[in-house]
């Protein structure tokens, strides 16, 4: 296991993202998926076995043994750094990639979305969750307590290299030439009590009650 790593909980890699899969579009439902950060592989096997894809391929930097990393639905499962490593695929292949909390472990992500993107079909789709650092949390910590404390999850994830508002994660997709197709709150899909505090207050407080954004993107 990658050292940066070896702290975290088993529950870091191991649950299934399915608001991340929901937001396929029907028409890239049933192709190729490739998961970049797959971690367990319970994503991949859970979209196989629920026509979220045919053939779903995972990258991971750590091999985690007992986990669906080795499972029989996944066509192959991959170990490294996604800005090291050269990906195996040719371009065109995926009518999906997933990233969930990826990008903003990464150095460069504005190169890791150039080299990702060439392997989308033409009509492919990017699916990303990134964290706001805009989260009122945070800046209760920040600015109140003066403390810009690391953890080992969340927001201020020890591993996170990259920090991101709402503009930041618009304009990341928009300088990698990247058509947004939804850029929306988590708010949308969980946290009901803060889902309802959104909707009454007509969504002028979302940037601030928001812990990440999902954003579906294909290439221009």
């Amino acid at each position: 296991m990658d050292k940066n790593y070896e702290h975290k909980q088993e529950q870091y890699f191991s649950n299934i993202r399915k608001e991340l899969l929901d937001l396929i579009p029907n028409e890239n439902r049933n192709g190729t998926l490739l998961e970049i950060g797959a971690g367990s592989g319970d994503t991949l096997v859970y979209a196989k076995n629920n026509n979220y894809a045919k053939k779903v391929y995972g990258i991971d930097l750590c091999a985690l043994p007992n986990s669906s990393q080795k499972s029989n639905d996944i066509e192959e499962f991959l170990y490294g750094n996604i800005e090291e490593m050269d990906l195996p695929f040719k371009n065109d292949t995926f009518d999906v990639i997933v990233c969930g909390d990826v990008l903003e472990h990464l150095v460069d992500p504005h190169e890791a979305i150039e080299k990702i993107k060439k392997l989308l079909k033409p009509q492919g789709v990017l699916i990303t969750s990134i964290p706001n650092i805009r989260e009122w949390h945070v800046l209760v910590q920040i600015v109140l307590y003066g403390s810009f404390k690391y953890s080992d999850e969340g927001i201020l994830d020890r591993t996170h290299l990259r920090f991101f508002c709402k503009k930041d994660i618009e304009q990341l997709f928009i300088d990698s030439n990247m058509q947004i197709l939804q850029n929306i709150s988590a708010l949308t899909v969980k946290g009901k009590g803060l889902k309802l505090i959104n909707i009454v207050t007509l969504k002028i407080f979302e940037e601030f009650l928001t812990t990440q954004y999902y954003t579906v993107s294909r290439k221009r």
